[in-house]
């Protein structure tokens, strides 16, 4: 059981660690249009997870989840707009990152999961507890702050946030197997993706050799999408959700020393009081879920 759990969280924890570093992988292709990289990620995903799931000899369960998908028009349209949710956090994130905005980006990440509460009692009417209000005070007023002293909103951190946080939201509604999940939400939009590759008869990767650098880290956005995510469903599943709930700081974390040392993006007062503002938020919400979570264990053992 121990061995277990400690195999969990190097499990987690390295697909948080990759998921952070992940600004390093896309601005090795900063040169190609956000779009244009969402289409191949998109489509190389597809493939990569096809192979997956063959190669795990599972195609006969994921032809059942197809049918178990495609027989309900709840269930369908549940995991359309989840495939839509996370294209649209994947240009977030890619737009971000090649645009010098990777410290936004990491705010977007540091407050997600205070946006699913939010999400969860609007849609889901869950009750939302007096520390989570003052999490989500505290947070509201790091974002304001930037906004009232930068003269502009963080557009690319809210949208990360919420386009996450529906992602969650939709996948809680209509539950898959990780492997799964990520396979049909490609496949939905893998013609799309296809159909805007096509088109797409100038730009800079119309003039990239199919055997440069260049290419192969193109090809390579469907595996640095797919690892990251196995591993935290292979970890997620051997702690507690508490654990989990701590990890998750990781991936921000590391995208803002990214950003900061490495691309030398602005890190100022604002940022010190806005980030300390949303940290404080995030640190009364990391609390009060993991003595919540350990009274429901306590119970359930």
């Amino acid at each position: 059981m121990i061995n277990d759990q400690k195999s969990g969280v190097l499990y987690t924890a390295g697909a948080y660690i990759l998921w952070g570093l992940l600004p390093i992988y896309w601005k090795l292709i900063q040169q190609i249009p956000a779009f244009e990289i969402l289409a191949h990620r998109i489509v190389w995903s597809f493939v990569f997870m096809s192979l997956i799931v063959i190669l795990a000899r599972k195609r006969t369960a994921f032809i059942e989840e197809c049918r178990y998908i495609f027989k309900s028009r709840k269930r369908i349209l549940g995991i359309t707009l989840a495939s839509l949710a996370i294209s649209i956090n994947w240009v977030t994130y890619i737009l971000a990152v090649n645009t010098e905005h990777v410290v936004e980006a990491s705010l977007g990440y540091y407050i997600n999961p205070l946006v699913s509460i939010l999400l969860g009692m609007i849609v889901l009417k869950e009750n939302f507890s007096k520390a989570q209000w003052l999490a989500f005070l505290l947070a509201g007023l790091g974002v304001l702050y930037m906004t009232i002293n930068f003269g502009s909103v963080p557009w690319l951190a809210i949208l990360l946030a919420f386009s996450f946080g529906a992602y969650g939201l939709l996948k809680k509604l209509v539950p898959l197997n990780a492997m799964f999940g990520l396979t049909i939400e490609t496949l939905i939009v893998t013609p799309a993706a296809l159909i805007f590759l096509f088109q797409q008869q100038s730009g800079q990767w119309s003039e990239v050799s199919i055997l440069s650098h260049t290419a192969f880290v193109v090809f390579g956005a469907g595996v640095v999408t797919a690892v990251p995510l196995l591993l935290f469903s292979a970890g997620a599943k051997r702690i507690p959700l508490s654990m989990v709930g701590f990890l998750q700081y990781i991936a921000p974390t590391i995208m803002l020393i990214i950003g900061v040392f490495l691309y030398d993006e602005p890190f100022t007062e604002v940022h010190i009081v806005s980030f300390t503002l949303i940290w404080a938020g995030l640190a009364v919400y990391t609390v009060t879920r993991m003595k919540r979570l350990k009274r429901y264990e306590a119970k359930a053992s």
